[in-house]
């Protein structure tokens, strides 16, 4: 985190929780530093499961929740249906985060790996990258992709869909944070040893903090990083 100036944050997930598993730890860091973290979630997380009404309002307050834990300072909703970002021409989904993007004017960006097994995920990184076209005096100087238990680590094992971070975030501090803001997502919950439990979230935050020798770490792939 920076220690000169306050950053402003935008948090792209395609559905509520996604946020928590790649960044959670980080936003509670960047927060706690003094910047101000915005979080867009594209989809609704729950009309691919044949959720309608009060259960998709339910997923959009679990994810306010979440939101409130990790001390975001807003949270936008944009509803997509859920794993159907496909039937979307790709316009749409850059349009929707241009609205938000051009009004928060962020620095930083951290948003999903382009080669999830998500279809969601995948297209969201797709728009992201779209919306974010290097323009001269751009404003957005970093892109950061996060991991997703579930969908990064079960695509196929081939060269171009491993994720390889270079970027580690020590998160000792807030560990327990990111759980408790996943378990505001507790019917996403699986039980261990499926790799979205909180034994599983533990694992894999040790892991990359080995990587790197943090006790925890979220790990990040470089997208882009502007120096002027």
């Amino acid at each position: 985190m920076s220690k000169n100036k306050t950053n402003t944050i935008l948090i792209i997930a395609a559905h509520p929780d996604d946020e928590v598993l790649g960044a959670g730890g980080t936003i509670l860091k960047h927060v706690k530093s003094g910047d101000q973290v915005n979080i867009l979630i594209l989809g609704d997380g729950a009309t691919a499961r044949g959720a309608r009404g009060n259960a998709i309002k339910q997923k959009a307050a679990q994810a306010q929740k979440a939101a409130k834990i990790l001390g975001a300072s807003r949270i936008i909703l944009a509803s997509l249906l859920d794993n159907k970002f496909d039937s979307l021409p790709l316009l749409a989904i850059v349009k929707k985060i241009e609205k938000v993007l051009y009004k928060i004017k962020p620095n930083i960006i951290y948003t999903h790996f382009s080669d999830d097994l998500n279809i969601d995920h995948r297209l969201t990184f797709q728009a992201v990258l779209t919306a974010c076209r290097p323009q001269p005096d751009f404003f957005v100087k970093k892109i950061l992709a996060f991991e997703v238990l579930s969908s990064t680590e079960w695509q196929a094992k081939k060269p171009k869909s491993l994720f390889c971070p270079a970027h580690y975030n020590d998160i000792g501090e807030f560990m327990e944070g990111k759980i408790r803001a996943l378990e505001v997502y507790a019917d996403e919950l699986r039980p261990y040893p499926h790799p979205r439990s909180r034994e599983g979230v533990k694992i894999l935050a040790q892991y990359r903090g080995l990587e790197v020798g943090y006790k925890y770490a979220e790990a990040f792939q470089v997208v882009r990083i502007l120096e002027d």
